[in-house]
């Protein structure tokens, strides 16, 4: 697909969510979207993003990288996931990325524990179902909860999941915010002008930074580029699904079965990122902004 196919990018593509929800500049984006995401629960007036890759401790622990974290005006913090496709560990991925948060806060010894955590919260845009479905709503909410009286036992940690084909609202059918929103992000790619029913300034704000026209040429090949990853990225994990599985048949575990699969899908990725870096190299792009889209490293694009 060319980004000239349609007027508006998809809000759903790695480069799409980014550019949208991740600027700086256009941070009141990600914050009316967290307070439609949140009403009723907190009020967030400002945030600030924070580095998105967090290294173990140890060479040997593994190292997470989040889409988005920002950090909210009362020092809670948010990762920010978009799925496009479901895979067998994604529960226990959203887990560990909070607890590395968690860890990272590096609380000082208290014996009395006199210092409060801050409150950490992950929220995941799926264009999936999840297989753990808890209810038809297309809002999952998560916390810590007694499972024999239902209430809550901490508030402070929670999930929340966005599970995009549960909504089957039209236009004219909008009541919430937050209806607007998902609204927004199942059917900007197709839309050719701001519904009506979308009237507030930020919304007009995404629309216009949303637009292909406004890309720069780097932006609008990064996109392309992401685009056709995409579209290859379920053959390519299930590729790395039949690696993983014979590696795992070859040691006889189930661990290595899942290793198999990790490992496929990472060289996968980094397979990508060459083609892409291959193909801006041969358009004469600077070398420090092919580094700045693909993650690679300088020496690894000019050895390409």
């Amino acid at each position: 697909m060319s980004a000239s196919t349609n007027k508006y990018i998809d809000p759903l593509s790695d480069f799409g969510f980014k550019h949208l929800f991740g600027s700086e500049p256009n941070k009141e984006i990600m914050i009316a979207f967290l307070n439609a995401l949140f009403e009723g629960e907190k009020h967030i007036t400002d945030i600030i993003y924070n580095p998105t890759e967090i290294a173990g401790d140890e060479r040997e622990h593994k190292k997470v990288s989040f889409d988005l974290l920002c950090t909210g005006d009362n020092g809670e913090q948010f990762i920010v996931e978009m799925q496009r496709a479901d895979h067998d560990n994604f529960e226990d991925r959203c887990i560990f990325y909070l607890s590395r948060l968690i860890h990272q806060q590096k609380l000082k010894s208290n014996r009395h524990w006199e210092v409060k955590m801050k409150e950490v919260f992950l929220i995941a845009i799926l264009d999936f179902n999840m297989k753990n479905c808890l209810s038809d709503h297309y809002l999952q909410s998560i916390s810590l909860v007694n499972t024999g009286t239902g209430k809550i036992f901490h508030n402070g940690l929670g999930f929340k999941f966005l599970e995009l084909p549960k909504f089957g609202k039209k236009e004219d059918e909008l009541e919430t915010e937050l209806d607007k929103w998902v609204y927004l992000l199942k059917h900007m790619h197709s839309l050719d002008q701001i519904p009506k029913y979308l009237d507030k300034r930020v919304f007009e704000k995404i629309f216009n930074i949303a637009e292909m026209k406004k890309l720069s040429p780097e932006q609008q090949f990064v996109y392309d580029s992401i685009l056709q990853r995409e579209e290859d990225d379920y053959s390519r994990l299930k590729s790395a699904e039949r690696r993983g599985m014979r590696e795992g048949i070859e040691k006889g575990k189930e661990e290595g079965i899942e290793q198999g699969i990790e490992r496929g899908m990472e060289q996968g990725k980094h397979e990508t990122a060459l083609v892409i870096a291959r193909k801006m190299k041969e358009d004469n792009f600077e070398l420090i902004k092919i580094a700045r889209f693909t993650a690679l490293s300088i020496e690894e694009i000019e050895s390409l």
